[in-house]
């Protein structure tokens, strides 16, 4: 599949949208939307597949379930590895789980973003620090968006789009070289084996906060799906219901 500049800048302005320090949405629509599976989505969208984008994007999501940025830490980018992963995966017409294990060294490649942008930010904190000792508001307000967001847009859109548009060739090729060689079968059993690793995590963070009980709801959930054959929305419809009487007070497992 090829794709077009403007499909492959509107991936990179996806990818902006959803980062850190962007005044578009609210911290918590700014969180969500930085997820994969919300940037799958998007740039299925804008590949003209939403459907695969947003499996590709909830197989990446997996991974990153327990992922938590403090202080302005950073340790993966989620978004950096929803967007290219997606478009890489739609591009090359590959598996979710091959998609996976290419997402997570993209990722990492997000933390030298950040910090070129965090340092790069810094000459623009001190314009804002000279803004602010001659109460100058309007400069605090200007210096804090427009010179700040049209740095971050050239440093998060343009590599994004240079990388999804002049690397379809090179993926593809590089995949269908691949296919049927070890290769392929050991990238899709680490594309396996991480979404487990990220929720497991997310189930130790559960269990720390709400103590052995949530093993039952677990068990609850395995036996509904496996024994039962029940759907997972189905299953997902249940688990509200349940956590809202919970929540009420109307069901107890005491």
């Amino acid at each position: 599949m090829q794709i077009t500049i403007l499909q492959a800048i509107l991936i990179g302005l996806v990818y902006y949208l959803g980062a850190n320090g962007t005044p578009w949405f609210t911290v918590n629509w700014g969180w969500a939307f930085r997820r994969p599976l919300m940037q799958g989505l998007a740039v299925g969208v804008i590949l003209g597949d939403p459907v695969t984008g947003c499996i590709v994007g909830a197989a990446i999501n997996a991974t990153y379930l327990a992922q938590i940025t403090a202080g302005g830490a950073q340790t993966m980018d989620e978004g950096l590895a929803g967007t290219v992963g997606t478009a890489l995966a739609i591009i090359s017409n590959t598996t979710p789980e091959v998609a996976v294990s290419l997402a997570v060294p993209i990722s990492l490649l997000g933390n030298v973003i950040w910090m070129l942008y965090m340092t790069g930010d810094i000459f623009i904190v001190h314009r804002m620090d000279k803004a602010a000792e001659s109460g100058n508001v309007n400069k605090i307000i200007f210096w804090n968006i427009v010179p700040s967001q049209i740095y971050k847009i050239i440093l998060y859109v343009i590599p994004v789009a240079i990388a999804v548009y002049s690397g379809t060739g090179v993926i593809t090729n590089l995949l269908d070289s691949l296919q049927g060689t070890p290769v392929i079968d050991c990238l899709t059993t680490i594309g396996t084996i991480l979404p487990a690793l990220g929720i497991a995590m997310n189930f130790k963070a559960i269990i720390s906060t709400t103590g052995n009980k949530a093993y039952l709801y677990f068990l609850m959930g395995f036996i509904l799906y496996s024994y039962m054959n029940l759907p997972l929305l189905v299953i997902g419809a249940l688990a509200i219901i349940f956590a809202l009487l919970q929540g009420s007070g109307l069901a107890k497992t005491e």
